[in-house]
């Protein structure tokens, strides 16, 4: 177990990349904000909350694994005990400390352990104790995923802790509750804990999956075959333990009379931030990055300035890390990026797109030329739906997102990938459609 002290606290750095020069009569300013946390897996959430911060152990945390235990995972029999299977595996990846609570999801949310509203706290004997008690889990009922978000927040909340994590595991759809419903409760737990979604087998509907994970700062997947479970349930625990400091905020001051036109990550994954926005002060907003370990992640950056005569050079943003206080200020963690415009006639510095900038526009344009291509072929216009596939095979050829493009390839018949020229396959297997679907937003870092 690595030692933690108070002087690991974490490093974080933030690097922009843009071309600041505009030609006459431009305001549009687009920078690559690269955010950067290093401390060697020994980040403390002592830089953000001293008193919820165990020496030896890394910050603290609690973790609640949400279960589907509704009726159709009996079918097949085997995914019942695959979940529970890679549950126990969550369990045992859990560090001595950690708090956390399983619960059992059907129409309504149960505790499966340790019960009575609490949670636990992770060591031999507790491990032990939860993994009996996955025993009395059993298939029946319907799917009211809110409900089991919302036990899940009450159970994480009653913990004193740094880092509070969800592990939610679905097989079906979300039918006995409204859509309002899933999204009030999607409402009331973002910004509370972070959580990451999966769905096992292919009955299940991508866009609430991913949409869940994308309200709750977390990842989502596909589990087509259950006996892959294990593994991915504890590569996510492992993951989950790594996180150590909670709550990061992008800060974005802009001077007077400019506009955030958006703010989006695009790397690891393409996720829209620009609605997220909180006021933060005079002409500052605070777009939230969700739990930090030691990582790197890719944010585009667009705002529209005023428009100046040549030479004239601005501040377009200055970018800060903050995160929250106990006392609801918020503490800046050190690291500060600044975002230029300059106005020239140099045709050449003017009309030179920035790389960085160039490759994650084309990556999240791959994302949504590969949404809207499914969403033709499943409404039956094929010439639609080829022509945007067609696309997302041009754009993933053309920025080395192989595993994207491999995706591609078992949807589509790839006749030139440089020309995007593509044939729609006839026959196409369910997991491979939800595969490419779930992972779209997938992107592959600009090679600096």
């Amino acid at each position: 177990m690595a030692n933690f002290s108070k002087s690991n606290v974490p490093q974080f750095s933030v690097d922009v990349y843009q071309n600041e020069y505009l030609p006459e009569g431009a305001g549009e300013v687009n920078a690559i904000v690269t955010v950067t946390a290093t401390g060697g897996g020994t980040i403390g959430s002592a830089v953000a909350a001293p008193h919820l911060y165990s020496p030896g152990q890394g910050p603290s945390a609690a973790v609640a694994i949400m279960v589907d235990c509704s009726g159709s995972m009996d079918y097949p029999p085997t995914k019942m005990r695959n979940a529970r299977d890679a549950t126990a595996a969550a369990i045992d990846t859990l560090r001595d400390g950690v708090h956390f609570a399983v619960i059992g999801g059907t129409h309504v949310a149960k505790e499966v352990y340790p019960g009575g509203g609490r949670v636990a706290v992770a060591d031999a004997t507790t491990r032990e104790q939860a993994k009996q008690a996955l025993r009395s889990l059993s298939a029946g009922g319907g799917t009211a995923i809110g409900t089991w978000l919302k036990l899940a927040d009450r159970l994480l909340s009653s913990a004193d802790v740094a880092i509070r994590h969800g592990i939610l595991l679905t097989d079906g759809r979300n039918e006995h509750e409204s859509p309002q419903d899933l999204k009030a409760a999607l409402d009331a737990c973002a910004g509370r804990f972070t959580c990451d979604a999966r769905g096992v087998g292919t009955d299940w509907e991508v866009k609430e999956v991913t949409g869940i994970a994308s309200a709750l700062l977390g990842t989502a997947d596909i589990v087509a075959d259950p006996a892959a479970l294990a593994a991915d349930f504890t590569h996510m625990m492992e993951t989950a333990m790594g996180k150590e400091v909670a709550d990061v905020s992008l800060r974005l001051w802009t001077p007077v009379d400019t506009t955030v036109k958006f703010v989006k990550q695009v790397a690891p994954t393409v996720e829209e931030l620009t609605g997220r926005r909180t006021e933060a002060g005079p002409r500052a907003g605070d777009y939230p990055l969700g739990s930090w370990g030691d990582e790197s992640r890719d944010y585009h950056v667009c705002v529209e300035v005023p428009v100046a005569d040549i030479g004239q050079e601005m501040l377009a943003a200055r970018i800060s890390l903050v995160v929250p206080q106990p006392d609801g200020s918020a503490q800046n963690l050190g690291a500060q990026g600044l975002v230029r415009a300059v106005w020239t006639d140099d045709m050449v510095a003017s009309t030179s797109i920035n790389p960085q900038v160039a490759h994650y526009t084309g990556q999240a344009e791959l994302a949504q030329v590969i949404q809207q291509g499914l969403d033709l072929r499943k409404s039956g216009d094929m010439d639609g739906a080829t022509a945007k596939l067609g696309r997302a095979v041009q754009l993933a050829s053309a920025s080395g997102n192989a595993d994207t493009a491999k995706l591609l390839a078992k949807v589509v018949d790839v006749v030139d990938a440089a020309t995007g020229t593509v044939r729609l396959k006839a026959k196409v297997a369910e997991a491979d459609e939800m595969t490419l679907e779930t992972r779209s937003t997938k992107t592959v870092r600009v090679k600096k």
